[in-house]
């Protein structure tokens, strides 16, 4: 990942974002990055610039305990795609919104979230495939003119081959009706891409015969997977963030969840599911506790050595084992947080007395505040002291202050009490007995309509 310029502006979100929750931004990551370097060179240089490219997916497990990297380290991946030219896709799993084993809901997350790397001047994306198929049509028609473009659509587009027709038939579908500024039509193709409701009636008026449902999501997921790298992207790289939430589910959930994952996993390893990159971020409880009990995905997910430069193929990214040792890491990462704060700030510190000061606050952290997210603990604090230090003058920080300064900071990110984790759902949700399908139809191709 290359380190972009930052302007004061960025500079003054990078640094309300971490000093008010300790949260990653979500631009800008590269100008505080420090540690992951090995995974994300791994991850560039044999999936983003090898395997992807030739066709191939892959599938990852990110694991990290509560507030110790796993959204940064996604959002790393996240900007290094863009870079690659990957459509991007960023989803947080929730019990209610886009809990895993419902695959309905995973396709619209995923279909709300997509986006092209940002235009000139932007922060983030358009997100969504209908805004992307747009983008993507803007630029062919800079590029080849209008009459040719129609041509591309009728000839080209109408033929990709994908798992299923309805969804190649509404991507051409509306695409022409962008072309031709047919706003109703538009509209309809659009709520029907997402994954909306619609009455069937409605999407038939356009040419699509098959609805978005719980029963064919995941082909329609593929057939998205299928296409993109067709009309422009070099593929398709999902994150899915698991938000460190701890929840229940029924053994029937669990075991869809758990079937879903494990399918996922394999499909990666077929050509239909082209230049796809998965990366599926949980806490250690995740692998510990409860993979186990799944024997088809324990297998999956074991491997003899973690993800290195020696073991690239390695199933599980483990963000608890980086490049740095924990305390000479927080130093660095306080370092970097110091040039931002001074472009946010428009000031000039003592780079010199505010690195011994990140070294004493790093060891202070490590020693007594693991337990509660040391990482995050740590940047909230840097924060926290930099602004005082400007309001008091620059001093050396004792052992003592710096204590109470932690201990104050790590109380307030303390996470509450759980019963433990257990997945992605809600306890007692009223869907449990119901069969709600999943990916179990992943060999199965909806050619016809």
């Amino acid at each position: 990942m290359s380190q972009i310029q930052i302007d004061r502006p960025m500079a003054m979100r990078i640094l309300e974002s971490l000093g008010a929750s300790g949260k990653p931004p979500d631009r800008g990551l590269s100008t505080i990055n420090v540690g992951n370097e090995t995974y994300l060179r791994i991850l560039k240089r044999e999936y983003l610039e090898g395997l992807l490219p030739a066709g191939g997916a892959t599938f990852r497990i990110v694991q990290a305990g509560f507030g110790a990297g796993k959204t940064h380290f996604l959002y790393c991946v996240r900007e290094m795609a863009w870079e690659q030219g990957y459509a991007v896709a960023d989803v947080v799993l929730s019990s209610r919104e886009c809990p895993f084993d419902k695959s309905l809901l995973v396709y619209r997350s995923v279909a709300a979230k997509v986006g092209l790397p940002p235009r000139e001047g932007e922060m983030l994306p358009r997100e969504g495939l209908p805004f992307l198929l747009e983008d993507l049509l803007s630029a062919k028609l800079k590029e080849l003119g209008e009459r040719s473009v129609r041509l591309w659509l009728e000839e080209e587009v109408r033929r990709l081959p994908c798992d299923n027709a309805a969804f190649r038939e509404a991507i051409s579908a509306f695409l022409l009706a962008c072309l031709d500024r047919e706003e109703d039509r538009r509209r309809i193709l659009a709520a029907w891409l997402l994954g909306q409701e619609l009455p069937p009636s409605k999407h038939r008026e356009v040419g699509v015969y098959e609805s978005i449902s719980e029963a064919n999501a995941f082909p329609m997921l593929r057939s998205l997977t299928q296409v993109l790298p067709k009309l422009g992207p070099r593929g398709t790289v999902i994150l899915f963030d698991e938000g460190d939430r701890v929840m229940s589910l029924s053994a029937s959930r669990s075991q869809r969840l758990m079937d879903n994952l494990r399918q996922l996993i394999d499909l990666c390893g077929q050509a239909r599911f082209p230049s796809v990159m998965v990366l599926y971020a949980v806490p250690p409880e995740f692998l510990r506790n409860i993979v186990p009990d799944y024997p088809a995905l324990h297998q999956r997910l074991s491997s003899v050595s973690p993800l290195s430069e020696r073991s690239p193929q390695a199933p599980v990214i483990d963000l608890e084992n980086l490049d740095l040792p924990p305390a000479e890491l927080l130093t660095e990462i306080g370092k970097k947080i110091l040039g931002v704060f001074e472009l946010a700030r428009d000031v000039q510190m003592d780079r010199n007395l505010q690195a011994k000061n990140a070294a004493t606050l790093a060891g202070v952290v490590t020693r007594h505040h693991f337990e509660v997210s040391h990482r995050r603990v740590f940047v909230k604090a840097w924060v926290d002291l930099l602004y005082g230090q400007v309001a008091d003058g620059e001093h050396a920080i004792g052992d003592a202050s710096l204590e109470g300064l932690a201990g104050r900071t790590a109380a307030t990110l303390a996470a509450p009490e759980d019963p433990g984790f257990d997945d992605l759902g809600g306890a007692g949700d009223p869907e449990d007995e119901e069969d709600l399908g999943g990916f179990e139809d992943l060999d199965v191709v909806d050619d016809e309509v």
